[in-house]
C-alpha cells in the first residue's frame, strides 16, 4: 500500500525548506526544546530516549571488546592543553573558559573540556608502568562544549552528549587495529540499529583531526544530499605520549612509548535518524532504536472490554520484549493516529468493538502505510517482531538505494560542479593530495572531502592542477 499522502500541517514540507522541516520536527515530535543559553538544548524524554538506546546498544559492545566506563573531570587547566600544541591550536577558538570560582580570580584559568585526550594522557603517564600494564581500553559518556557560532539541534550546539573512547597500547600494529575496530562498530550501529547505511574511509590531512596522525570516518547521506559524518575514529600514534611523557618498561628492558587511539559518536545521530528516515509526517524511527515499538490505539474505548483488551495486549506484548504503549487518553482515535505518526512509532495496533468480536486487531506499518488484519492469537507476538525486522529492513534498503543513487563519479571539475549542484550527494573525485587543491574545491563549491576511498582503484588526473591522482575522494556538501 502506498504511504500515507495526507500532510501533517504542522510541518513544512522537506521540500520547500528543508532546514524549517527538520526544526519542526525536532520540536512538534517534543525531541528537544530551547533553554536560556544559545547553543545548550534540553533533550526532551523522547530525545534523550533515543540516545539511552544508542547508547546502550554500543555500551554492549564496547565492553563485549574489552572496554571499560570511567569519568574524567569536566574542567581542564589551561596549561594542561597546551601541552600537546597541534591539539589545542585546533580546538582553541571552540573553547569556553572558566576565570572565576565564586567571588575569586582562579589562578590558572580552566577550559570545560571539549575533548578529554589530554585528560586521559596526565590519568594514562601516572598509572601504567610496565608492558603487564597494557593495554588500557578507556570509554567516557558525557557532555563536551565547543563554542559554535552557528547552532541547530543535536546537529551542531555549544554543548552535546557523546561518548569518547581512548585508549594506549604497546605497539603501533595494536592501535592502529583498535582503531580499525572501533570504526567498524560505529558502522554496525548505523546500518543495524538506526538502519542507516554509511561510506567509510580516511580523512584528508586537512580535515583529520587535531594531533592525529590518521582519522576515520564514517558519514550518512541525508535527505537533502547533504553528509553528515557521524563517527569518527583516530590513531594518535605517539604523538600525545612524547609530550605527556607516557612510557612504560617493555619486555626488553626499554622504556618505549605507547601508541593511542581516540573515537567518538555524539548525539548528532540523532539528527542522522530525523534527516534520513523522517517525512513531511514527522519522525520514521527505526524500530531497534524506537523507544516505543509500537502503539495500542482502542477505537470506542469507551464500549466494555475495548480498554481491557488493550491492556491485557500491551501486557502480552511486553512480556514478548515489544516495547508498547496504550493510547488511552480521551483524545479522538484520529489525533491519537497523527500523534503516532509524528512521533514515528513504527507500529500502530488499533483495536476496535468490531475487531474485539471478530478476535483481530489492524496493524498499520509507520515506513509505508501499510496496513493489514491479524489474529489475536498466541502467535502474535512473534508476528509483531517480524514486522519490526522487516520494517528495519525496508528502511535501511530504501536509504541505501537513495544513497547509492547519490554517488557519483567525476573526471572534471565542471562534471563535479554539475553533478554537485543538480544531484547533491557525493562526488567521487580523483586527487592529487595537495592541500591547495582541496582549499580550492571548498571555496568555489562550498563541498568538503569527506573521506578517501581507501580500497578505490586510484587513476586519472587531478582536475583542479592536472597531476597525477593519488586518491579517489568522496567529496559532498555537508552539516
Amino acid at each position: 500500500m502506498a504511504k500515507n499522502t495526507v500532510k501533517n500541517d504542522a510541518i513544512t514540507s522537506r521540500d520547500t525548506d528543508f532546514a524549517q522541516w527538520y526544526t519542526d520536527v525536532c520540536r512538534k515530535a517534543e525531541l528537544m526544546d530551547y533553554s536560556s543559553v544559545k547553543g545548550f538544548i534540553i533533550y526532551r524524554p523522547d530525545g534523550y530516549a533515543l540516545w539511552e538506546m544508542i547508547q546502550t546498544y554500543m555500551d554492549k559492545k564496547f565492553k563485549e571488546t574489552g572496554h571499560q566506563n570511567v569519568y574524567m573531570p569536566m574542567l581542564i587547566p589551561e596549561s594542561l592543553l597546551q601541552k600537546e600544541a597541534d591539539h589545542v591550536e585546533g580546538f582553541a577558538p571552540e573553547c569556553a573558559v572558566v576565570t572565576k570560582g565564586g567571588y575569586d580570580e582562579l589562578e590558572e584559568k580552566l577550559v570545560i573540556r571539549p575533548t578529554s585526550e589530554t585528560l586521559f594522557c596526565e590519568h594514562y603517564a601516572k598509572i601504567v608502568n610496565s608492558y603487564r600494564d597494557l593495554p588500557k581500553l578507556y570509554n567516557q559518556w558525557c557532555s563536551v562544549v565547543r563554542w559554535e557560532k552557528t547552532t541547530r539541534p543535536f546537529l551542531r550546539g555549544s554543548e552535546f552528549l557523546w561518548q569518547e573512547g581512548h585508549t594506549i597500547h604497546a605497539t603501533e600494529e595494536e592501535a592502529r587495529a583498535e582503531t580499525l575496530r572501533m570504526l567498524d562498530i560505529y558502522k554496525q550501529t548505523c546500518e543495524e540499529l538506526l538502519a542507516i547505511p554509511v561510506v567509510s574511509g580516511k580523512k584528508t590531512e586537512r580535515e583529520k583531526f587535531a594531533g592525529a596522525v590518521e582519522t576515520y570516518t564514517i558519514e550518512a547521506l541525508m535527505h537533502d544530499g547533504k553528509a553528515l559524518q557521524s563517527g569518527t575514529s583516530h590513531y594518535f600514534g605517539d604523538g600525545f605520549a612524547k609530550a605527556f611523557d607516557m612510557k612504560y618498561l617493555d619486555k626488553d628492558n626499554k622504556l618505549k612509548y605507547v601508541h593511542q587511539t581516540s573515537w567518538g559518536v555524539s548525539t548528532r545521530l540523532l539528527g542522522a535518524i530525523i534527516m534520513v528516515h523522517g517525512d513531511d509526517n514527522g519522525l520514521v524511527l527505526p524500530p531497534r532504536v524506537a523507544p516505543t515499538q509500537l502503539t495500542i490505539i482502542p477505537i470506542q474505548q469507551k464500549k466494555e472490554g475495548i480498554l481491557d483488551k488493550a491492556y491485557e495486549l500491551a501486557d502480552t506484548l511486553k512480556a514478548s520484549g515489544i516495547r508498547v504503549k496504550v493510547g488511552d487518553s480521551d483524545k479522538s482515535p484520529g489525533w491519537k493516529f497523527s500523534d503516532a505518526e509524528m512521533r514515528g512509532i513504527p507500529l500502530r495496533l488499533e483495536i476496535g468493538p468490531r475487531d474485539l468480536q471478530n478476535n483481530q486487531c489492524v496493524i498499520a506499518k509507520r515506513n509505508n502505510g501499510e496496513k493489514m488484519t491479524l489474529p489475536l492469537d498466541e502467535n502474535l507476538g512473534d508476528t509483531i517482531k517480524q514486522l519490526l525486522d522487516d520494517i528495519h529492513n525496508e528502511m535501511y534498503q530504501q536509504a541505501k538505494l537513495f544513497r547509492d543513487e547519490h554517488i557519483n563519479s567525476a573526471s572534471t571539475f565542471a562534471e563535479f560542479v554539475e553533478i554537485l549542484n543538480n544531484k547533491g550527494g557525493y562526488v567521487k573525485l580523483p586527487w592529487c593530495g595537495d592541500e591547495a587543491c582541496e582549499v580550492k574545491i571548498k571555496e568555489e563549491t562550498a563541498a568538503t572531502s569527506r573521506c578517501i576511498d581507501v580500497d578505490a582503484h586510484v587513476e586519472g588526473e587531478c582536475p583542479i592542477c592536472g597531476k597525477k591522482a593519488k586518491h579517489i575522494v568522496y567529496f559532498a556538501r555537508a552539516y
